[in-house]
């Protein structure tokens, strides 16, 4: 699934959460995304600026749903998983055997992976983690590899608790 797929259907509030860490805690990343949005929507910043917080992350969530802007959104999600949800991705790391920086961070991509390990680490991120958070995870992570692992894809598919939509 495509970022700009996950913005259009993860629950609103899960992607008000999202927005808002960026509004509230990185706003150098936030004011780069709103410049980069109202450029392709032909708005000056200034006018997203002025509505109140909660338009603003209204209009940004609709924004980041095209297509268009999947290179946005995409980084969007990247950009929190690492920041803000650090623990979901070490502890799945951890529990799939796979090296990483500590801060949950991959630099060689393994070709394969346990799929004895696969469900339990699941469960385990949903005991500790919201459903779309670890929905969310679990998609940008089968895109650091092309066609990502067959596992998650099935887990993905067939795990209702994994369903952003």
């Amino acid at each position: 699934m495509h970022a700009h797929q996950m913005f259009k259907s993860m629950p609103s509030d899960t992607a008000t959460a999202i927005l808002k860490y960026f509004q509230d805690q990185d706003r150098p990343v936030y004011r780069t995304a709103l410049d980069s949005l109202c450029q392709s929507r032909r708005v000056r910043p200034v006018f997203i600026q002025k509505k109140p917080k909660a338009e603003q992350l209204e209009w940004f969530r609709q924004c980041l749903c095209q297509a268009a802007l999947e290179d946005v959104a995409l980084q969007l999600l990247q950009i929190w998983l690492l920041k803000d949800r650090q623990p979901m991705l070490v502890s799945f790391l951890d529990a799939l055997g796979v090296a990483h920086d500590g801060k949950g961070a991959v630099d060689d991509v393994p070709e394969t992976l346990d799929a004895a390990k696969i469900g339990p680490a699941v469960d385990a991120l949903l005991a500790a983690h919201p459903a779309p958070e670890v929905a969310i995870y679990l998609n940008m992570f089968q895109q650091q590899r092309e066609n990502g692992w067959p596992e998650i894809a099935r887990l993905l598919a067939e795990d209702a608790r994994l369903k952003l939509g």
